[in-house]
């Protein structure tokens, strides 16, 4: 299941939570936005809150909503107020990704955390996998920690399935990673802000730029 807000290659902008930087994405071309609804994120966002984000502009960036752990009643009350083109799962396995995206009729992107070349998955049966590095053991959340992955661990790796690299990446590393990995897509949160949960526009348009270049050539 892929939708027009699901392009195969693009530049996806995480953890939206004021005016300027959910602007900044519409002015600059981003092809997603992120809301984070995880309550111990410092980019975490209510249903209503996000609902506002979106409406200041129809069509736009594909909308994906970051879940952590979550039950089906957790997305269906978030559905209720926010629409989502894709759903963005962490802490489930391939089959319950799969069968939430069923639930609610939404591509997923399933996040796959990787410290070792063997973390690398060799199939999935969801839209997307998100490649980012494993959180070290003291973190209180699962992604959104400046932690850049070892990026030679996926040399060589093909994958048949689509797929995006996020962790630690910046404007000025975006166009590095692309060109050593290969990613077709590429996510930033923590690496365009002022402060954190506070996105900065000017980063925005610069890891924008960066990554288009190598993207699209």
């Amino acid at each position: 299941m892929v939708t027009s807000a699901d392009p195969v290659s693009g530049v996806k902008i995480c953890g939206l939570t004021e005016p300027a930087g959910f602007d900044a994405c519409l002015e600059y071309g981003a092809d997603w936005v992120g809301f984070v609804f995880f309550e111990r994120s410092p980019r975490f966002v209510t249903p209503a809150q996000a609902a506002l984000l979106s409406a200041r502009a129809k069509g736009g960036p594909g909308r994906v909503g970051l879940f952590v752990k979550p039950d089906e009643q957790a997305i269906a009350d978030t559905l209720r107020h926010v629409g989502l083109d894709i759903l963005q799962l962490y802490g489930v396995d391939d089959e319950q990704a799969r069968a939430i995206g069923q639930h609610f009729g939404l591509p997923v992107w399933l996040s796959r955390p990787v410290a070792a070349r063997t973390d690398l998955p060799a199939k999935t049966s969801v839209q997307r996998v998100l490649v980012e590095p494993r959180p070290p053991a003291s973190a209180t959340r699962p992604g959104g920690n400046a932690q850049q992955l070892d990026w030679s661990l996926l040399a060589g790796w093909q994958p048949d399935f689509r797929w995006m690299l996020a962790g630690g990446l910046t404007p000025q590393n975006v166009g590095a990673a692309i060109r050593e990995t290969g990613a077709p897509a590429v996510d930033t949160s923590s690496g365009v802000e002022s402060a954190p949960g506070t996105k900065d526009p000017s980063a925005i348009a610069a890891f924008i730029r960066h990554a288009r270049a190598e993207l699209h050539g």
